[in-house]
């Protein structure tokens, strides 16, 4: 089960998965270029609602297509300092998309 974290520091956001930098994906696609955000909807928390989902779902498709209704619906939710592991990820899903899954 993967882990995931993210915190405000005091030389910016640092978010990981497993304790490793979480890839932002912008092979799949640049939201932003100013990197990772959370607590508010827009490109920063697209990206890394995007980054996320690509990691956890290790598909691509799913992870553009789904990035933009997990980003309102969780990442934009997140505090300062926040933790999901791969079983909360899956259950939000479940959640948001349950006709989908």
């Amino acid at each position: 089960m993967r882990h995931y974290r993210g915190d405000r520091t005091i030389d910016g956001v640092e978010v990981t998965v497993d304790g490793k930098p979480l890839d932002p994906r912008l092979d799949i696609k640049e939201i932003s270029p100013d990197g990772f955000e959370w607590s508010y909807e827009g490109d920063s928390p697209a990206q890394l609602a995007l980054a996320l989902l690509a990691d956890h779902l290790d598909d691509a498709q799913k992870a553009l297509a789904w990035h933009e209704v997990f980003m309102k619906e969780i990442v934009a939710n997140f505090n300062n300092e926040w933790e999901m592991s791969s079983e909360d990820i899956k259950i939000a899903l479940t959640d948001i998309f349950a006709d989908a899954l």
